[in-house]
């Protein structure tokens, strides 16, 4: 994946530069990863490897339809694949639309501190059924059975994040584990899923830890080990003033559960980082790994996070694409100052 032709990697003229994606979770808000992901796919030629590519929540339908795109016929496919994808999760017929409006405003009257009644999803059949459509839709597009013979030396590492409900720890599925549960289990919100069931014990979203997972995009042999890690963040990361009302409460604590987990996490990288320029680390079994961060930098209402309304999924796309063109457009300005 390259913003500039010709440009190499950083250990040899001649190498291409490994690089590894990480999708952030955020419900609905994830089509923006979508854009992100079809516009770099568009600049894929040799300059750069993928070596890696995770996902949490919705951050794990685009990370797998990637994967699975460019494993089984390069970026193009991949592009076709993470696109329809989303064109069959958003709102479709008038009952669908119905629902849909049903659950962002009742998720906006809840941010705002409306007394709701609290249902468990464990009582009512609605949320199994949204939960049997995001499997068809998944199905419908990547055939999990042939996900293990897919995997090999070659092919970039996939992960996606879950929590282990029972054990009380943070789960990830890679490679040949990654089945349509483990996805689901990384969408399954605790308040509007059921939690679902792998080797005997209950996942829900990965949302609570890792968002998304990093370490295991770094945990590979010293010739896969990513040189430059691509951080797709949703949620932002700075908030300028005082939150002082329900709704913007309950916006900036959403916001910062995905954050603060990632940020530690790339802050071990760099750490890592720190230890390699002053040389206290083995020469050859570590090198620095450049964090780069294609951010949303739009705020928009959590309560959003549930809506699948076309319109809304085709503008967040085009953010997306926006935000991908300007990070390329960042790199290759870099890339010519270094130059």
């Amino acid at each position: 994946m390259s913003d500039q032709p010709g440009e190499a990697g950083s250990n040899d003229i001649d190498e291409p530069t490994r690089v590894a994606i990480a999708c952030q979770g955020g419900g609905s808000h994830t089509a923006f990863t979508c854009g992100v992901l079809r516009t770099l796919l568009e600049e894929w030629n040799d300059d750069y490897e993928l070596v890696g590519i995770s996902g949490t929540s919705g951050g794990a339908f685009n990370a797998l339809a990637v994967w699975y795109g460019l494993v089984t016929d390069g970026p193009e496919r991949a592009r076709e694949v993470v696109g329809a994808v989303w064109d069959d999760l958003a709102v479709e017929g008038p009952q669908d639309r119905w629902t849909n409006s049903l659950v962002t405003s009742l998720s906006r009257m809840e941010s705002a501190g409306v007394p709701m009644p609290r249902v468990s999803p464990y009582q009512i059949l609605g949320p199994e059924t949204g939960k049997q459509r995001i499997r068809e839709v998944l199905e419908s597009h990547i055939d999990f059975e042939t996900i293990p013979d897919l995997c090999g030396e070659d092919s970039p590492e996939l992960v996606v994040g879950t929590v282990d409900v029972n054990a009380g720890v943070f789960e990830t599925f890679t490679n040949e584990d990654v089945s349509v549960d483990a996805v689901l289990a990384s969408a399954a919100v605790p308040n509007l899923f059921e939690a679902v069931e792998i080797h005997g014990h209950l996942h829900w979203d990965g949302l609570f830890s890792q968002n998304p997972p990093v370490s295991d995009l770094m945990h590979q042999p010293p010739d896969r080990k990513p040189e430059e890690l691509w951080v797709v963040q949703i949620n932002p990361q700075t908030f300028e003033g005082v939150p002082s009302t329900n709704e913007v409460i309950a916006d900036r604590r959403n916001e910062l559960s995905g954050n603060i987990s990632l940020n530690q996490e790339l802050g071990f990288i760099e750490q890592v980082n720190e230890w390699v320029d002053e040389g206290k680390l083995p020469a050859g079994e570590f090198e620095r790994t450049e964090i780069r961060r294609i951010e949303m930098g739009k705020r928009f209402h959590c309560s959003t996070k549930v809506d699948r309304d076309p319109a809304f999924l085709n503008e967040l796309r085009e953010l997306g694409s926006r935000r991908a063109r300007e990070f390329l457009t960042n790199r290759r300005n870099e890339a010519h100052s270094l130059g």
